[in-house]
C-alpha cells in the first residue's frame, strides 16, 4: 500500500480516537451509592481516582466506617471471592458491608494503626523479612563457616538425632549423630530473656496445701489445679510447706512431668515452678489476663539471658564474623548504621561476590531510613513499636513496589510524628499517588490534611450525631467552608500570657535507657509539662524508664486494651456493675439476671447477639440471634427496666438492652441527679468517659470497633479514677479532631488545677503551646538523639528559635503561633 495512504489512515484513525475517547478512561472514580455501615446515613459520592484523598471530621463521625468498613473491606471481600472455595476456607470471612452499590472499585491495601504481633520471639527485622536476608549474607560471607541460613535463626534450634531413618518408600537408612541446624540459645529459647521466680509469691510456706498455701492466681485450695498435688501421693496435704522433707519440697516444685490419678481423672503431676513457667512465663505478658499479668509483674523478674547476652542467639551464630561483626551485632546496629556497613561492605571483594544480596538488603534498610525508621535496631521487640512506628512498618513493604492502580488505605500516618517528620511522610504518600495509586487517608493533622488533592469531611458529630458528608472538594475550599474542619483548620492555640510555678520538682539523673545520653533533668510538679522532640529522641525511654518509681505516677500509655467480642465500654470502665445492681434493686431481682455473660444471656446465642454457622468449605455465616435480636439478653431479664418511676415502670423506663445501647452523653444524662434513674456511681464513670471526648460512644459498644484514639481515651478515663499525684499521658490527641484538642486541653487544665502534675509526651504544637513548661529531646533520633536540647517555657523556645537558635521543635512552634 501506498506510505501515504498508510499515514492518511493513521491520521484518520488517530483523530477518531481523539474525538472519542476510550471507554476504559471513563473510570476514573470510586463510586459509592447508599452507605450505611455503622452510623453513615445513607451517603454517596464520588472518590477521584490516583489522587490523594483525605477524610476529615471528629472521632466517631464515620471516617473509618466510610474507607476502611465500606470501601477497604468490599475491595478485600470481592478479592477473597475469586479463590476457590477451598482456599477461600482458609482465609477470614468478611461480611457485605452495609452500601447499595460501589463501582470503580480497585484492589485495597489497608495500612492501619494495629499493632505489631507481640510473640516474645518476634523482632523488627523478621517481621520485615530484613532478618531473613542477612541470615543469607552471613551463611555466605561468615567466618567460621557454620552451616546454612537456617544456622542463624533465634527461632530453630538446633539438634542431633540418631536413629533409623524410613522413608516413603520404606527404604531404612541408619543416621548416625544426624545435625539439624538452629541458632537458638538453649538457655533462654531464643527469647532473649530468662525469668527469677521470686518463691514467697508462689507459696506460703506457713500454710498447707489444704489451708491455701499456693498464692497463683486460680490455684483455690478447693481446685483442681491444687487437687494434683494435694492428690498426688508425692505431698502431704494437711502438712505446712515449711516443714517438707528435703524429698517433698524437690517434689513440690521441681518434679518432672508424671502421670498421677486425681479427682477420678487422669492427670499429669508436674513440680510448680516448671509449670508456672509453660502456663505464663512463656507467653507474652501483655496477651495475659490482667488479674494474672498484674501478678506476673509481681512474682517475676525478667532479666537479660547471661549466656547470650539476650542477643537470643547460640553460642556457634555469634560466632561467625564478617570483618569482626557478628550477626548479632548487626541486629543490634541502628538501622541507619547498618545500611552504612552494608554500604561499605559492598566495595569489598567478597560483597561482590553477594551483589545482588547486598543490593536487597541495601534498599530494605533505605526504606527504613527513608520512612524516619533509621533510629531503630532490628532486634527491636515488634510487640514494643507504638501505633505510628508499627503502620510505618508496614508501609516498608509497599515503598518501591512495581503495582500501580491500587488503592491504599491509611489510617492517621502521622501519628507518633514530630511536625519535621510528617514532611518526610507527606512526600511519601505523594510518591505513591505520583505512581498512578490512589490514595485514601484517615487524618486530623493540618499539615497533612494540605497535601489532598480531594477532601471529605464527615460530621457534623460523632456517633448518631454524624454518618453525614458535610463537604466535598479542595483544601481551599474546606478552609472557606463553615463546617467544624474548615473553621479550625487555621486555629492557632496562643502561647500563655502567663505560666504556672511549679510547686516541687521530680530529679532525673543519669538517665541512660535506651538512646539517652546520661541526662539529668527536673521535671517540675503542679505544672502542665510537655516531653517532646522527633520521633526515637528519647521521650519515652526518659519518662516511662526514668521517673522514680515511688512518686504515685498514673501512665496512660499507647498499649493495646485487651478485650472480646463481649467486651465494652461499660465492662472495662467497671460501668456495668453499678447498673446492674440498680436494675436489681429496683426490681427485686439478683445482679446476674442483667449480665449477658451470666444469667441474663439469651441461651441461644449465649449472649454474643449472633450466631455464628459453620458452613464446612465455606466461609462461617454470622447471623443476628433470632431469638434475642441481636440485644444478647433472654426474655426474663429484659421485662424488667429502670427509671421512670418507683416499680422501675413509665415512660422513660428502659431495660438493660436500651441503656447499654445509649451513647455515654445519653447514658449521664439518664443516670444523673435529676434524671430518670439517679446512679451516682455510674454517673460518675459516665462523666469522665465525657471528659475524654467519648460522649458520642455507645456504653455497650464491643472494645474491638474502638478505633486506637478512643481505646486510649477509655484507658485515660478509666486511670483518673486513680489516686495519684503525677499524670503521664502518652500522646493523648491520637485520634483527635482539632476541634476536640480543645476540649483535651481544657481537661488537662482541669487535672492541674485539681493539685495534680501532669506529663504530656507530645508532638502536637497546640499542647506545646499550652504548656507550662516544655522538656525537647534531640536533636536527632537513635544515637543522634538522647539529650535534652531545651527546657523552660513556650515562649522562651518561640524566642530563641526568632533569634537564630532554634531547636527543630523550637523551629515548628514558631511557625505555627505566627506573630
Amino acid at each position: 500500500m501506498n506510505p501515504s495512504i498508510n499515514a492518511s489512515i493513521n491520521a484518520s484513525i488517530n483523530l477518531t480516537h481523539a474525538a472519542t475517547p476510550h471507554p476504559a478512561d471513563s473510570h476514573d472514580v470510586i463510586r459509592v451509592q447508599g452507605a450505611r455501615e455503622n452510623n453513615l446515613k445513607d451517603i454517596s459520592l464520588d472518590i477521584p481516582k490516583r489522587r490523594l484523598t483525605v477524610f476529615t471530621g471528629v472521632s466517631g463521625s464515620g471516617k473509618s466506617s466510610l474507607v476502611f468498613a465500606t470501601i477497604a473491606a468490599e475491595s478485600q471481600r470481592m478479592i477473597n471471592e475469586t479463590y476457590s472455595a477451598f482456599v477461600q476456607g482458609f482465609m477470614p470471612s468478611l461480611d457485605r458491608p452495609e452500601v447499595d452499590q460501589l463501582e470503580g472499585l480497585t484492589t485495597a491495601i489497608v495500612v492501619d494503626q494495629e499493632r505489631l504481633g507481640s510473640n516474645p520471639r518476634s523482632t523488627l527485622g523478621t517481621v520485615t523479612d530484613t532478618n531473613a536476608l542477612l541470615r543469607i549474607l552471613f551463611s555466605r560471607l561468615g567466618q567460621p563457616q557454620i552451616g546454612p541460613p537456617i544456622a542463624f535463626s533465634f527461632n530453630v534450634p538446633a539438634r542431633k538425632a540418631s536413629g533409623v531413618m524410613t522413608s516413603s518408600t520404606g527404604e531404612k537408612t541408619i543416621v548416625r549423630e544426624q545435625v539439624y541446624h538452629g541458632g537458638m540459645c538453649p538457655r533462654c529459647e531464643g527469647r532473649g530473656r530468662v525469668s527469677d521466680l521470686d518463691l514467697t509469691q508462689l507459696f506460703d510456706d506457713s500454710r498447707s496445701l489444704n489451708e491455701g498455701a499456693i498464692k497463683i492466681p486460680g490455684y483455690t485450695a478447693d481446685g483442681w489445679m491444687v487437687a494434683t498435688y494435694s492428690e498426688s501421693g508425692f505431698l502431704d496435704p494437711d502438712k505446712a510447706i515449711r516443714d517438707y522433707s528435703e524429698q517433698e519440697l524437690a517434689d513440690f516444685l521441681h518434679r518432672e512431668p508424671t502421670k498421677i490419678k486425681a479427682k477420678g481423672m487422669n492427670l499429669t503431676y508436674e513440680g510448680l515452678i516448671p509449670k508456672v513457667r509453660k502456663s505464663m512465663l512463656s507467653k507474652d505478658t501483655e496477651s495475659l489476663q490482667p488479674h494474672i499479668r498484674a501478678w506476673v509483674e509481681q512474682a517475676v523478674t525478667f532479666v537479660s539471658c547471661p549466656e547470650c547476652d539476650g542477643t537470643r542467639l547460640a553460642e556457634a551464630a555469634r560466632s561467625s564474623k564478617i570483618d569482626g561483626v557478628s550477626i548479632a551485632d548487626a541486629c543490634a546496629m541502628q538501622i541507619s548504621d547498618l545500611a552504612a556497613w552494608v554500604r561499605k561492605l559492598a566495595t569489598t571483594e567478597d560483597g561482590a561476590a553477594v551483589a545482588p544480596l547486598l543490593t536487597g538488603l541495601q534498599l530494605q534498610l533505605d526504606k527504613f531510613t527513608e520512612i524516619g525508621l533509621g533510629y531503630l535496631s532490628l532486634d527491636r521487640p515488634s510487640g514494643t513499636l507504638s501505633g505510628g512506628e508499627a503502620q510505618r512498618t508496614k508501609l516498608i513493604r509497599h515503598l518501591g513496589s512495581a503495582l500501580t492502580d491500587v488503592t491504599y488505605v491509611f489510617d492517621e500516618p502521622t501519628i507518633g510524628l514530630h511536625p519535621h517528620d510528617i514532611q518526610r511522610m507527606n512526600r511519601l504518600l505523594a510518591e505513591l499517588r505520583d505512581k498512578g495509586n490512589t490514595v485514601l487517608v484517615v487524618e486530623h493533622k493540618p499539615e497533612a490534611i494540605a497535601i489532598a488533592d480531594h477532601v471529605v469531611d464527615l460530621g457534623p458529630g460523632a456517633g448518631s450525631a454524624g454518618g453525614t458528608i458535610q463537604f466535598e472538594g479542595t483544601v481551599d475550599e474546606l478552609r472557606d467552608s463553615d463546617t467544624l474542619t474548615g473553621r479550625h483548620l487555621g486555629y492557632r492555640s496562643r502561647l500563655k500570657d502567663t505560666v504556672r510555678q511549679a510547686s516541687g520538682k521530680l530529679e532525673i539523673r543519669g538517665a541512660g535507657t535506651h538512646n539517652l545520653r546520661d541526662v539529668d533533668v527536673d521535671v517540675p510538679l503542679g505544672v502542665l509539662t510537655v516531653v517532646t522532640g522527633v520521633a526515637g529522641s528519647g521521650k519515652s525511654s526518659l519518662i516511662h524508664g526514668s521517673l522514680p518509681g515511688d512518686a504515685g505516677v498514673v501512665t496512660v500509655d499507647q498499649g493495646a486494651i485487651k478485650g472480646s467480642r463481649r467486651s465494652n465500654p461499660a465492662t472495662y470502665t467497671g460501668l456495668l456493675e453499678p447498673i446492674r445492681k440498680a436494675f436489681a434493686k429496683a426490681n427485686g431481682v439478683k445482679p446476674a439476671l442483667f449480665s449477658a455473660n451470666s444469667e441474663g444471656a439469651c441461651p441461644t446465642c449465649k449472649g454474643a447477639g449472633v450466631i455464628y454457622t459453620e458452613l464446612g468449605f465455606m466461609d462461617t455465616v454470622a447471623t443476628t440471634c433470632e431469638d434475642c435480636g441481636g440485644k444478647r439478653f433472654d426474655a426474663s431479664a429484659l421485662v424488667y427496666t429502670l427509671g421512670g418511676g418507683a416499680n422501675g415502670g413509665g415512660e422513660n423506663a428502659k431495660d438493660i438492652s436500651e441503656v447499654l445501647a445509649m451513647p455515654v452523653a445519653e447514658a449521664a444524662a439518664f443516670f444523673a441527679k435529676d434524671g430518670p434513674a439517679p446512679v451516682p456511681a455510674a454517673h460518675k464513670i459516665l462523666e469522665r468517659l465525657s471528659d475524654v471526648g467519648l460522649g458520642y460512644l455507645g456504653i455497650g459498644q464491643p472494645l474491638t470497633t474502638l478505633s486506637g484514639g478512643e481505646r486510649q481515651r477509655l484507658k485515660l478515663a478509666v486511670e483518673m479514677a486513680r489516686e495519684g499525684g503525677v499524670y503521664v499521658l502518652d500522646e493523648p490527641t491520637t485520634g483527635l479532631h482539632l476541634a476536640d484538642v480543645e476540649n483535651l486541653l481544657g481537661l488537662l487544665d482541669r487535672l492541674v488545677e485539681s493539685g495534680k502534675s501532669v506529663i504530656v509526651i507530645e508532638h502536637h504544637q497546640a499542647v506545646m503551646a499550652h504548656a507550662d513548661w516544655i522538656i525537647d529531646l534531640g536533636p536527632g533520633a537513635g544515637h543522634d538523639g538522647g539529650r535534652i536540647v531545651f527546657e523552660g517555657t513556650p515562649a522562651d523556645l518561640v524566642a530563641r528559635a526568632r533569634t537564630g537558635r532554634a531547636t527543630l521543635t523550637g523551629e515548628h512552634l514558631a511557625q505555627y503561633v505566627g506573630d
